[in-house]
């Protein structure tokens, strides 16, 4: 869909909280955030007519939406949305990870789902905004961050099958600690009899009926004491493809490291490609390629597969310690976490909170 062009930049205006978050409130729930379940003081709101594109960039108090029953969002799931992080800096001050990529895929999942693209600095001004209204909601916990939520829904009131007219764009903030909550030192794996995406759908898209269909599979995972589940591809049912909200890696012990091909199926994630890169400098060979669950297995049993690990924006990066499957089970490596797994994270993480120089531009501070 096309965007009207913005004229000038878009000033934010700002509504004060008539009652923000007592202190000693705020602090008891900063010492134990888990993740997703508190959210800061305020939000941002930026809507999108087609007459006039973009406009009203406000900063207001977190809040219901008033929403009208017949909005399109409610009737033809239009809606996307990014998941990002705010960091403490080593010296005290703020920073997000690789904002401009968050940008470009939230634009890239709105063409897909026929809304308007939304100007990349906008996004990220907005990102931005909300940080510095809410920076004393970063948690005190070891390796706590704010999590960032910018999302988009159709907001026309209409019943009709078409692309609706009006929008608005809305970025909520919630302290985040340990995304996993069993505390283990690698992930256990359930591999779904489901599909999550296929070809020439969504998968590529961050929108929410991506999700929506992975919560059946995800509640089987967890009834069997798994912490995530594993999807296959759609077609011949052998191909591994992500996670029901991370990607996967591959380690082997030549040295090399494998992770599946997007291809439209697999959503891009942005600490994929970070990691790629961080895991070519180390001097690893990194393919890009088809893997097969029966060769994951084989290979483990031999010894020649020797880690494996999830990554995403929530968990970071996480070791996954067991598979199991409706027919087989197999154990990667001795369960635990992996050397090159930890050294991976270390180095992404130092990065991320401006520990180890950022020698490619990657820490967008903003404080």
């Amino acid at each position: 869909m096309a965007t009207p062009a913005t004229a000038a930049p878009l000033a934010f205006a700002h509504q004060a909280h008539p009652a923000p978050m007592a202190a000693e409130a705020r602090a008891q729930i900063l010492a134990n955030p888990g993740f997703g379940t508190a959210f800061s003081d305020h939000m941002v709101s930026v809507s999108y007519d087609e007459s006039k594109g973009w406009h009203s960039a406000e900063v207001l108090p977190y809040g219901p939406i008033p929403l009208d029953p017949a909005a399109a969002v409610l009737h033809y799931a239009q809606e996307i949305f990014e998941g990002l992080k705010a960091y403490r800096l080593a010296d005290g001050g703020i920073a997000l990870f690789r904002p401009e990529a968050n940008a470009a895929r939230f634009n890239a999942s709105a063409t897909r789902l026929a809304m308007p693209t939304l100007p990349e600095g906008l996004f990220v001004a907005a990102v931005e905004e909300l940080v510095k209204a809410d920076q004393d909601w970063f948690p005190t916990v070891e390796g706590g961050s704010l999590y960032l939520r910018p999302f988009m829904f159709a907001s026309e009131a209409f019943l009709g099958v078409r692309p609706s007219k009006q929008y608005r764009f809305l970025v909520i903030a919630s302290p985040a600690g340990n995304y996993f909550k069993s505390g283990a030192p690698a992930v256990s794996l359930w591999v779904s009899d489901y599909s999550r995406a296929a070809p020439g759908g969504t998968g590529a898209a961050k929108c929410g009926g991506n999700y929506a269909a992975s919560l059946v599979p995800t509640a089987e995972a967890f009834a069997r004491g798994h912490d995530q589940v594993l999807f296959l591809d759609a077609v011949e049912r052998q191909w591994i493809e992500e996670l029901g909200g991370m990607n996967l890696f591959f380690v082997f012990a030549d040295g090399t490291m494998v992770t599946p091909p997007l291809g439209g199926t697999i959503l891009p994630g942005i600490t994929r490609e970070s990691l790629i890169r961080l895991a070519r400098e180390e001097g690893l060979t990194v393919r890009e390629e088809r893997y097969s669950l029966a060769q994951w297995q084989a290979d483990a049993v031999s010894g020649k597969l020797t880690e494996t690990f999830a990554c995403g924006t929530a968990a970071v990066v996480t070791p996954v310690g067991k598979v199991t499957s409706s027919a087989d089970s197999f154990t990667i490596g001795s369960g635990g976490p992996g050397q090159l797994t930890q050294k991976l994270r270390q180095r992404l993480v130092a990065i991320q909170r401006g520990e180890a120089a950022d020698t490619h531009g990657w820490v967008h501070r903003i404080a």
